[in-house]
């Protein structure tokens, strides 16, 4: 009786990793998500303030109350800092440590810098009697500045804690992902800003 003959099946296949499910996609995905509705909550501040941005009370306008060679410095300060950014990617894709430590370090600094403006800018309405609760405009426009001052203060947060990340670890891949999703937030909150510039303080000066 003549034996079956005996099937090679060869070596076992080897599946390769095309990084169709690499984290990257997806986190990357999940953060675009999330601007989405960041753009919703100032896509309503913005529409407030158009409701009410006429609302003196008898109080003090824009016109009174703006100074735009102060808020135009503070404009340049956070757009620069959008491009030290982006030198710091620049520097991440050619594998530059220190390079991008320096650029984050730079537009921590530029990003400090416009907060330190801004709340000089809230303190001296507060003195002047033009807080908050003043008029429906004061409130429509400290609710609107101050909601985007505390995004670039958590964003400038979130750069520091990068910076030490990539001094202990390097460049690794999750900080790269790391770093980009902050670089998408740091430029859509200087395109929230040129809006808030150009709606509330240049119109505002207008009679």
């Amino acid at each position: 009786m003549s034996s079956s003959p005996t099937l090679n099946a060869g070596p076992a296949p080897v599946f390769y990793d095309n990084g169709d499910h690499h984290p990257q996609q997806g986190t990357l995905l999940g953060f675009w998500l999330y601007l989405m509705s960041d753009c919703l909550i100032f896509a309503v501040l913005f529409a407030v303030y158009a409701v009410l941005g006429r609302s003196y009370a008898a109080g003090p306008s824009g016109a009174d109350l703006f100074d735009l060679p102060v808020v135009a410095l503070n404009t340049a300060l956070l757009l620069f800092s959008s491009i030290t950014y982006g030198f710091a990617m620049i520097a991440m894709q050619h594998g530059k440590k220190n390079a991008v430590l320096t650029w984050l370090a730079i537009t921590g600094l530029l990003g400090m810098g416009f907060l330190t403006l801004e709340m000089t800018e809230f303190a001296h309405l507060i003195h002047e009697g033009a807080g908050p609760q003043r008029s429906a405009f004061l409130s429509a426009f400290f609710t609107l500045v101050g909601t985007h001052g505390l995004h670039v203060g958590f964003g400038t947060l979130w750069l520091m804690t990068l910076m030490v990340q990539v001094q202990k670890l390097g460049l690794i891949p999750a900080n790269k992902r790391r770093l980009m999703c902050l670089s998408m937030f740091w430029h859509f909150l200087d395109v929230v800003w040129i809006g808030v510039f150009t709606f509330v303080y240049l119109m505002g000066v207008l009679p």
